[in-house]
């Protein structure tokens, strides 16, 4: 999410759990062996809401993605099944946020000490938050930078996120500044509790998918084989044609191309359609266009 300060990412982002299924009993058990490793069950009390982890952004290599003398799990392992969310992600350290590139992958992470070589599970849902530019109001209208032109400011802070890391994220959005006029408006009719049920029904689906194709473990797509999301997520023929056409326009690597295979197959799943069509994959394709602005500008 990419805003001015004060916009609501932050709490757009605290609010994510709540919208996310409850735990099952195969990942609270998972979850909690975690815990426990890490000594952080307290008064051996545990939950089946789905973890949700915000380190600040002075935190080292080791407290994100586990180490020290003991190899003790990091804040991406503790976030295993959950959200793992990055407040002012250009202020991390580069090298920290580029250690996140390998779990992102593979849902797993190996830390290796000279007396201890442990693998913990990572497979957590990455949610990060920026301000435009250092002073965060370079998408306001009118508004003059005193470091410089505006684009310049911006691609400044915004080259502190490697490309290789961009290329994982799946959804970036840009959320506006909330106005006075905004927050008298009456509250949506949509709540917490209706999205909770739709995507509840979509991951219910998705589990029945890979169920029936013998791929145990497998619960969602975004952690569907690419050989198998393929199948799953075969667009019709005027979809095809979108993603042929943006792929060379975008210049999507093979990764991006799977994963707006991914975001367009769940799209689909919160419609209840049981075929990609060229809305889902617009829509998911929309998704990867901040980020390609932002590496352009780089």
């Amino acid at each position: 999410m990419i805003g001015p300060p004060g916009s609501g990412k932050s709490m757009l982002a605290a609010r994510l759990p709540t919208i996310l299924p409850t735990l099952s009993p195969q990942e609270l058990l998972e979850l909690s062996m975690i815990a426990s490793v890490a000594g952080e069950i307290e008064n051996g009390t545990l939950t089946d809401r789905r973890p949700f982890r915000a380190p600040h952004h002075s935190a080292s290599m080791p407290a994100l993605v586990g180490g020290g003398l003991r190899a003790k799990p990091g804040e991406i392992s503790l976030a295993h099944h959950g959200v793992l969310f990055l407040d002012e992600l250009p202020e991390f350290q580069p090298s920290v946020l580029d250690a996140l590139r390998q779990p992102l992958e593979t849902g797993v992470v190996a830390i290796a000490r000279a007396n201890h070589r442990v693998t913990y599970p990572a497979r957590f849902m990455l949610v990060a938050a920026m301000n435009p530019c250092r002073c965060g109001h370079a998408s306001d209208p009118g508004y003059a930078c005193r470091r410089g032109p505006s684009t310049r400011c911006t691609a400044d802070y915004q080259t502190r996120i490697s490309g290789p890391l961009l290329d994982r994220i799946d959804l970036n959005i840009e959320v506006p500044a909330v106005t006075a006029a905004d927050l008298i408006l009456p509250p949506p009719a949509e709540g917490s509790k209706e999205v909770a049920a739709r995507v509840a029904q979509a991951r219910a689906v998705q589990a029945e998918r890979y169920a029936k194709l013998g791929l145990d473990g497998v619960l969602t797509n975004a952690a569907a084989p690419s050989a198998v999301l393929e199948d799953v997520a075969r667009p019709d023929s005027a979809g095809l044609a979108l993603l042929r056409d943006a792929s060379d326009a975008m210049r999507l690597s093979a990764r991006g191309y799977h994963r707006v295979l991914r975001v367009a197959r769940t799209l689909a799943d919160l419609d209840g359609a049981e075929k990609i069509g060229r809305v889902h994959l617009a829509e998911a394709l929309s998704y990867r266009a901040l980020a390609d602005n932002v590496q352009r500008a780089a």
